[in-house]
């Protein structure tokens, strides 16, 4: 077939096939989109709060027991931040103008401000109280706007926060809380009740609600897997109120319906060092809201890009400045919906929305709040260990995937856990610095963010060391660093970086000869040069080591990882048969005609209708000019694969990962 003759029948056929389908979806709503019967959207968004609300009304609680507030200022918060919850779930799911990633993701307060949040408060006052609440919400104000418009250029901040930053945030910050969770467990049984020593009564409210957890997620799965922390925190609770040691007293108290209103306890305050505290918290978030967004568009079948990742984190800065305004805390994805929402198999944003809608009503009924405030400190305690060790169980996880054979790494990571623990084990350390600074000492994870942040900085974004040494991760799994593959044999730089051209050696063979490289750019122009100067019998055998498009996309997820590393990433959704159909016929008419594979970089694709697009316009080449197409297409994958390869390379795609994987 020329390159100027018309497409033959079968290819025309295709063509004006894939047309209509395209005109067809755009008059179908895609499941995100889809509205289930009314009956069955409140069922699902039920479901949605019950795995929600233990995790969500915790935050209050921990944040009112180390502030010391009283009962009524609990309720208060319990229900402004149901009520905030609901609004930042419909901004998030529903959105508007270039807010709000419109995926089915529950919006709840991050645990990584409690411990913060905590801090600020006893730096105003050690006493607590509920004095200090202005100075905490000033700076959940300033970090939401701060997060609202760094968001579109937050792509070039998440290089300064990489795994081993995380991990040590994540580690230091359940540990801390761990704390927290000892205080409720030793305590006061209840506070209508005289204090009391510690007693095997305290630690058996403690330990059983902790125990009820375990039990629940060892012997149940799926949805009743997600009811655990509630369900302990229910019969715990019962059990106290029949033993009389807790008290619904303040139930009676409270008043039916109570709408919170802006700045309630007093206009905002503002603290630089509380204002930077809470901004690391929101920098940290914004990472995990990331990774959330990936994985849910993963489940859903939506493509998540650039544009998707900026909604999302200008939801998470609107809807922490409305917590900052509506006395409630820093907001973002929860996770354990988005695990629900796999589970189900139930994508609708819909759904999602009118749970947020139930989370509105609930703030607006104190006697709710109530009920959740006269939980017994021992099983608030039992609870919350869990939680909070598994937040550190996390962070553990996260840096185990971190080389710590680098000895850069190894003292970021030990001077940073040194200082949080001195702080979290003397916290009387504080005292001896000026009321200005104190902040940053009295907290261990607000001192250990900081001291791995500023670290981090120093060992790799600072200096000529730092600029000259991009690490790249090799087969073998050692890092290297640019000077060191400059030195390497032929053989070791081979073996380095083996997986870039499915094994196809000679290109890699001929780019060792360039060097040495000043830096990532020279490595990849060189990588580049090699493959276009070759013979065409090279560059043909090195096409012919990539699969077929058609075999990566309509392979199974055992399959596709034996095919080829990049296929994870793609989340281009389900194919229906007809899709499948059009694949075989293009790859069919594309051997016929050049006798090599269709190669091409899915991760730049949008859809699978695009793809098939894209070939369709390729069998107008001429087999020349597809082989320098296919060419470019196969260096175009090394160098995405180089890039992964990288240190400090697409940090968001490893921040999905991570998350992802938690889901499982």
């Amino acid at each position: 077939m020329a390159a100027d003759e018309p497409l033959n029948p079968p290819l025309k056929a295709l063509g004006d096939s894939l047309e209509a389908e395209i005109n067809e979806r755009k008059t179908k709503k895609h499941p995100v989109d889809q509205v289930p019967s009314a009956p069955r959207t409140l069922l699902l968004s039920v479901q949605h709060v019950l795995a929600f609300y233990a995790g969500a009304v915790v935050v209050p609680l921990v944040v009112a027991g180390g502030l010391k507030l009283d009962p009524t200022t609990t309720v208060h918060l319990i229900n402004a931040d149901l009520f905030t919850c609901g609004l930042a779930t419909l901004i998030q799911s529903i959105g508007f103008w270039r807010i709000g990633v419109r995926l089915p993701i529950i919006q709840g307060v991050t645990t990584m401000a409690i411990s913060p949040m905590i801090a600020i408060g006893l730096a105003v006052n050690q006493e607590g109280g509920v004095g200090v609440l202005p100075t905490i919400y000033g700076a959940v104000i300033v970090a939401g706007l701060f997060t609202f418009f760094a968001a579109p250029i937050f792509a070039k901040l998440i290089r300064f926060f990489p795994p081993l930053v995380i991990g040590i945030v994540l580690t230091t910050m359940g540990t801390t809380l761990l704390g927290v969770s000892a205080a409720d467990v030793i305590g006061r049984v209840d506070e209508q009740v005289p204090p009391m020593p510690i007693t095997l009564r305290s630690l058996a409210y403690g330990l059983g609600t902790l125990a009820i957890i375990v039990l629940i997620q060892r012997f149940f799965k799926g949805f009743m897997g997600t009811l655990a922390v509630l369900a302990g925190l229910v019969i715990g609770t019962g059990v106290a109120v029949a033993l009389g040691d807790a008290s619904f007293s303040e139930v009676g108290k409270s008043s039916w319906v109570a709408v919170t209103t802006p700045f309630y306890f007093g206009w905002p305050q503002f603290s630089l060092t509380a204002c930077i505290s809470m901004i690391v918290v929101m920098l940290l978030t914004m990472v995990e809201t990331t990774g959330d967004v990936f994985a849910t568009g993963e489940i859903v079948g939506k493509r998540i890009g650039k544009k998707e990742i900026t909604a999302a984190l200008r939801a998470d800065g609107l809807s922490t400045t409305l917590g900052g305004i509506l006395n409630s805390f820093p907001y973002t994805c929860f996770a354990q919906n988005i695990g629900l929402v796999r589970l189900t198999k139930v994508h609708s944003r819909w759904v999602v929305a009118c749970a947020g809608g139930i989370m509105i009503i609930l703030g607006v009924i104190p006697k709710a709040g109530a009920i959740v405030a006269s939980i017994p400190a021992p099983v608030l305690g039992g609870a919350s260990m869990a939680l909070f060790a598994n937040l550190t169980l996390v962070g553990i996880q996260t840096l185990s995937r971190v080389d710590l054979s680098d000895t850069r790494n190894g003292i970021i990571l030990t001077s940073s856990i040194a200082l949080a623990m001195l702080v979290s084990f003397k916290p009387a350390i504080a005292d001896a610095f000026p009321a200005w600074a104190r902040i940053f000492f009295a907290s261990g994870v607000t001192l250990g963010s900081i001291t791995a942040i500023l670290l981090n900085l120093l060992f790799f974004h600072v200096g000529p060391r730092a600029k000259g040494e991009d690490v790249a991760l090799g087969a073998t799994g050692k890092r290297r660093s640019l000077r060191a593959v400059n030195k390497m044999s032929e053989e070791e730089f081979v073996n380095t970086f083996s997986r870039l051209f499915n094994g196809v050696t000679w290109p890699l063979q001929a780019a060792a000869e360039m060097r040495p490289f000043q830096d990532v750019g020279e490595l990849k122009e060189a990588l580049q040069d090699a493959v276009m100067v070759a013979g065409k019998d090279a560059q043909d055998q090195l096409i012919a080591a990539y699969p077929d498009v058609t075999a990566m996309l309509t392979a199974s997820e055992s399959e596709a990882k034996a095919i080829s590393q990049d296929v994870g990433s793609l989340a281009l959704g389900q194919l229906t048969e007809e899709q499948k159909a059009q694949l075989h016929t293009l790859e069919s008419s594309y051997h016929e005609k050049f006798n090599l594979p269709l190669v091409a970089l899915l991760s730049r694709m949008d859809s699978v209708d695009e793809i098939i697009k894209d070939g369709l316009h390729r069998l107008e080449n001429s087999p020349r000019h597809e082989r320098v197409v296919a060419l470019g297409q196969v260096v175009e994958v090394a160098n995405d694969r180089l890039e992964i390869m990288m240190a400090d390379a697409n940090p968001i795609r490893s921040a999905w990962s991570r998350k992802f994987e938690q889901l499982d």
